[in-house]
């Protein structure tokens, strides 16, 4: 498991070098702020849902998001047409499972997205990951009412399951892939307080995976980044509103000092369940 400040610092360098094409199929409320996190993160963006173009948008890219934010029938489709099309290209996917637990809709359709695409990561928050596991879990909309170590064991047990990285993101994040568990101590309260912050974690993360075949290892490194210019953010932020603005400012400045300096990361092996 090679996850250090080095090994951060190389992957945000190849990142921005690289400039990788991001397809997100995504939601309405965070389409322009998740663009926004891709381009000061070095990637570049593209949102394109429409059924007739996703596979040949797939074509093209380093990553695919699939967020399930807004559904309808029409988006759930291009979703799984372009899963699919990725898993012949041999490209990331990664879920962002949107208030999973709420409904039995999205719920049923986050699992037959699971169930039909090849999935590299999962990232959700607690009560997301619990859902996935367990629909009675529940959620409150997009808002979780469980703690990061209520789902670490549903998180574990998933990627094994499942052969894919899943994390769970909060206060503290939590990446696992089955066979190692790493934490991220990095962020701040007010990324709580906007509105796509948890939709840019998987955005950002697809970028990551992107230029590193080590999911578990560009996960991690992506949400440490992230993370850490939430915490550069808030000494320039009077409220959510200025801490959005300088949030994709720290993103796109954030230095190879920055991450030596503040990162927080701990790395625990395998346990059982």
């Amino acid at each position: 498991m090679n996850i250090s400040n080095e090994s951060i610092v190389k992957d945000l360098t190849i990142l921005r070098e690289k400039n990788p094409l991001v397809h997100n199929i995504t939601n309405y409320v965070v389409m322009n702020f998740t663009a926004n996190i891709l381009l000061a993160s070095g990637a570049s963006p593209v949102m394109a849902h429409a059924i007739e173009e996703v596979e040949d948008m797939v074509s093209i890219a380093s990553a695919l998001v699939i967020n399930i934010g807004t559904l309808s029938p029409p988006w759930v489709e291009s979703m799984i047409k372009a899963g699919k099309a990725a898993a012949k290209k041999g490209i990331p996917v990664i879920l962002d499972p949107v208030g999973v637990g709420a409904t039995p809709y999205r719920t049923d359709t986050a699992k037959k997205i699971i169930d039909e695409c090849d999935i590299t990561v999962i990232r959700g928050n607690a009560s997301e990951i619990l859902s996935l596991r367990d629909s009675s879990a529940g959620s409150k909309g997009v808002d979780s009412m469980h703690s990061i170590d209520t789902a670490e064991n549903a998180a574990v047990a998933m990627a094994n399951e499942l052969n894919i990285t899943v994390a769970v993101t909060g206060d503290i994040d939590l990446v696992t892939d089955g066979t190692g568990i790493v934490r991220i101590q990095n962020g701040h309260p007010l990324m709580g307080k906007v509105t796509g912050t948890g939709c840019s974690a998987s955005a950002i993360t697809a970028a990551f995976a992107a230029i590193n075949d080590d999911a578990l290892a560009a996960t991690a490194a992506a949400l440490t980044c992230f993370g850490i210019a939430g915490e550069l953010a808030s000494k320039h932020a009077e409220g959510p509103g200025t801490f959005t603005t300088a949030l994709i400012d720290a993103l796109y400045n954030l230095s190879t000092d920055d991450i030596n300096r503040l990162a927080s990361i701990t790395i625990q092996e395998r346990r059982d369940i």
